[in-house]
């Protein structure tokens, strides 16, 4: 078996434009077919919150302020361990571009990103961060 895989992402979230409630991101890949939070591979050298915040602005063209950690998933990918560590992080500006490796992205209440989200297991990191989010959420 090969080596484990390390990866770091986030919750990204920022105040409703429309009644200032809560809203998380969720990015969509065409590769997988999946919507997931905003995440991505190590890269050498990198701490796993200078990956995660790195991934978010490339996938969601978004700069953010990392809060909580929030917790860590371990996963099998085609045979190899996979740990994903994750924050909350708040989104500072930018704007969305669509790309190869994400084509949409979607800002969801709490409520709909459950329902969107491909992978049961990354609920846990959506409960986690309702439970140190802000009031609103």
């Amino acid at each position: 078996m090969s080596g484990l895989v390390r990866a770091a992402g986030c919750v990204l979230w920022r105040r409703s434009p429309y009644d200032g409630g809560v809203e998380v991101c969720l990015v969509h890949r065409p590769r997988y077919d999946d919507w997931s939070f905003p995440k991505g591979k190590l890269k050498r050298g990198e701490t796993a919150l200078e990956g995660a915040l790195r991934e978010v602005l490339e996938e969601t063209g978004h700069h953010c302020a990392p809060g909580a950690a929030l917790p860590t998933a371990r996963y099998l990918v085609n045979g190899r361990p996979k740990v994903v560590s994750y924050w909350a992080a708040e989104a500072t500006g930018g704007a969305f571009v669509a790309n190869d490796e994400v084509d949409r992205l979607a800002w969801l209440s709490p409520a709909a990103a459950r329902t969107r989200l491909t992978r049961p297991g990354d609920r846990r990191q959506l409960d986690a961060f309702l439970e140190t989010a802000p009031s609103g959420a």
